[in-house]
């Protein structure tokens, strides 16, 4: 079992995006009894909120299923707990190697470590631009670079 957990700032607007978006796509490759999948912020303001209206309405839009979404806090044990923790930037990143203590922990990255050829290394806060399409667009590539990557890794 290979567990992925998403992880922004808050868990309103990039995360659970990442997170319904990956489930959509680990969905309709037949792989939801192979991935558990979640999402968490580093930070505690929006703890038991539904995503941000512009997350869901772009995942309405494009059919993405966001049903049962609640922010939560991103703790230490989920270093230890997730294979893989992605953050949706640097200060993402940063945060969860704070958390990171000496035992052992899942492997850190930025989403678009996943998607080498993009000049775009962070993606972008819409909660501050607004431009959920863009996100959406940025992070749909990126969970589709990802999920190669495991099934590469796992031979899947």
């Amino acid at each position: 079992m290979v567990k992925v957990l998403f992880v922004c700032l808050g868990n309103i607007c990039r995360s659970p995006m990442a997170e319904a978006i990956f489930r959509d796509k680990v969905k309709k490759a037949g792989l939801e009894e192979k991935i558990i999948i979640d999402s968490a912020g580093t930070g505690s303001w929006h703890i038991g909120n539904p995503p941000h209206e512009g997350t869901i309405k772009i995942l309405k839009t494009n059919n993405v299923d966001h049903t049962g979404m609640t922010a939560r806090q991103v703790k230490a044990d989920d270093l230890q707990e997730y294979d893989y923790l992605v953050g949706m930037d640097a200060s993402n990143v940063e945060n969860l190697q704070k958390l990171k203590g000496a035992e052992k922990a899942g492997e850190i990255f930025r989403l678009m470590d996943f998607v080498p050829a993009s000049t775009v290394t962070d993606v972008p806060d819409p909660y501050f631009t607004g431009n959920f399409v863009e996100v959406f667009e940025l992070v749909d590539v990126g969970c589709e670079r990802l999920l190669k990557h495991i099934r590469e890794k796992e031979g899947w």
